[in-house]
Order: C-alpha cells, then sequence, then structure tokens
C-alpha cells in the first residue's frame, strides 16, 4: 500500500458563533522500522513522507554508519500496519549494531523512547571545531520566520515541525516536516548527506523547543549551529557548552536568546538581566 502524509476526518468544529460538522486534513503517522541485516534496530512513529532520509539520517545520527559508503543496499517497504527502512551494511558496522541496539516504539514527542541504558542516553559527543560559520544578528532573528516557508504539511494540518538548514546571509537551503521534531531533524540530515550538503557551513533551525536528543543529532552531523522558536532544556544547554555548539532560541519576533558559543554570532551585547 502507499501511505499518504495526511487524512481527512470530519469532526464537529464547536466555536463561539455556534457548531457545525466539518472535515480537516490531520497529519498521518505510522510505525517505521529500521532494519540492518535483516535485524529489527529500532521502531518509531513518523510522518510517512521522506523516509529513505529520515533512516540515512538516523543512522548517522545514531552512528549507525559513519559514512555513506558503509551503506551496500536500501529500500523501501511499505505494509498495512507500517513501513521497513531496509539497509544492508558493510560488514565492520555489524559490532556497532550491538552496541547500539535500540527498540523505540513510543510517542513521537520523545526522542529517546525505549533506550536500553541510561550510557546510552547519555553517551559522549563528538565536539565541533571552534571556527565559524558565522551568523549575523539579521540571520539568526529571521531563521525561525524564513522556515515558515517551507512547511506545506504543517500549513495543511497545524501539526507538525519542521527542521531547516541555513547558510550565513542566504535563505533556507533546504528543509524537511514530521509529527516528530526529531524525525524532521534526521530527515533533514540525511536529505543533506544524500545531496553532499556539508551540515559544518551553516546552522540546524528548528520550530520546536532544544531538547537534548537535537542536540545530540546536531553534533553528531557536525553542525556548529543550532536554532528554535522555543526554549532549550538546561541539560540541552549543558550539552550544547560540551559539543561546542552555538545554541540560539527563542528565535522570534526580532529576537533571540543565546546560550553557548555566542561568538558565532555577531551581535551587540548588553548587560540585561
Amino acid at each position: 500500500m502507499a501511505w499518504s502524509s495526511t487524512a481527512s476526518r470530519p469532526c464537529l468544529s464547536v466555536q463561539s458563533e455556534g457548531a457545525l460538522h466539518a472535515h480537516r486534513s490531520l497529519p498521518e503517522e505510522v510505525p517505521v522500522a529500521m532494519i540492518y541485516d535483516g535485524s529489527s534496530q529500532a521502531v518509531m512513529m513518523a510522518s510517512p513522507g521522506d523516509i529513505a532520509d529520515l533512516a540515512y539520517g538516523f543512522s548517522l545520527t545514531e552512528g549507525i554508519v559513519t559514512a555513506l559508503d558503509q551503506i551496500e543496499g536500501f529500500e523501501t517497504a511499505e505494509h498495512e500496519l507500517g513501513i521497513e527502512a531496509r539497509f544492508w551494511l558493510r560488514s565492520d558496522r555489524r559490532e556497532v549494531l550491538t552496541a547500539r541496539r535500540r527498540f523505540m516504539a513510543g510517542p513521537v514527542g520523545c526522542g529517546l523512547c525505549g533506550i536500553d541504558s541510561l550510557e546510552a542516553a547519555t553517551r559522549d559527543l563528538p565536539r565541533v571545531s571552534d571556527d565559524g560559520p558565522v551568523f549575523s544578528r539579521a540571520d539568526v532573528a529571521q531563521a525561525t520566520a524564513a522556515l515558515r516557508a517551507f512547511q506545506p504539511l504543517h500549513d495543511q494540518t497545524r501539526a507538525t515541525h519542521a527542521a531547516g538548514f541555513l547558510r550565513p546571509g542566504e535563505d533556507i537551503v533546504l528543509a524537511r516536516e514530521d509529527v516528530g521534531r526529531h524525525n524532521a531533524l534526521d530527515k533533514l540530515i540525511g536529505a543533506m548527506a544524500r545531496q553532499g550538503i556539508d551540515a559544518a557551513d551553516g546552522a540546524f533551525v528548528m520550530t520546536s523547543r532544544l531538547s537534548v536528543e537535537l542536540v545530540q543529532k546536531c553534533a553528531m552531523a557536525g553542525c556548529r549551529v543550532l536554532i528554535a522558536v522555543s526554549a532549550p532544556t538546561a541539560h540541552a544547554v549543558r550539552l550544547a557548552e560540551g559539543a561546542g555548539i552555538t545554541l540560539a532560541a527563542f528565535a522570534r519576533g526580532g529576537g533571540f536568546a543565546l546560550y553557548s558559543h555566542a561568538h558565532r554570532v555577531q551581535t551587540e551585547v548588553s548587560d540585561v538581566a
């Protein structure tokens, strides 16, 4: 079967002026199984679009592969119950699967559901280099507003997240959507890897809060700047500080707040509590 990204469902719309029967477009979410050499490694709920990008991005950010040439084959298979993303890997990556084995059947809001150890949840992250890219104040302040133009699924359903890639002085280069914020970022990372776009050259822009798994994925992809419309968690800030990542939160309405490694943003700083 072919999964659609949306479904129309009837509802009773109750407003101040009365109630009426209506139909609304809702985003689909389906189980997606990540299968490597015939063994299921993870199952997550995700939007059914751009599954190859999701699978490649997940494989990279989880450290299952570190380069695309370690993937010898890939296909997707759609079933009535969900979608399988099937990989065949180079033989030297099989030991990694045992060390990073995860079962993530759970709600889309949690990127760490079912992880099998506390050590894996707080794994050491690679540190990005301390140099560029350098963004202007306007680049960061306008980033989430610019991402709005790349969210057709959200425009239709009002129920999805987006992740975009921004280069200094440019518009959003590429974006992906999903019901889960971490899935959207994995889709973006996977799409960039498949198109040869270097994450070190720009910033990831998110429509969500900044949580631990987003900083982890940013570090694994080698991206040095992470921008979001909402707040970070305290632990996300600690991880970003340690990984060398610039964290810009509350990027909306012409302003933002820098929580770590502010040297990559050109802005005047005042001592306002």
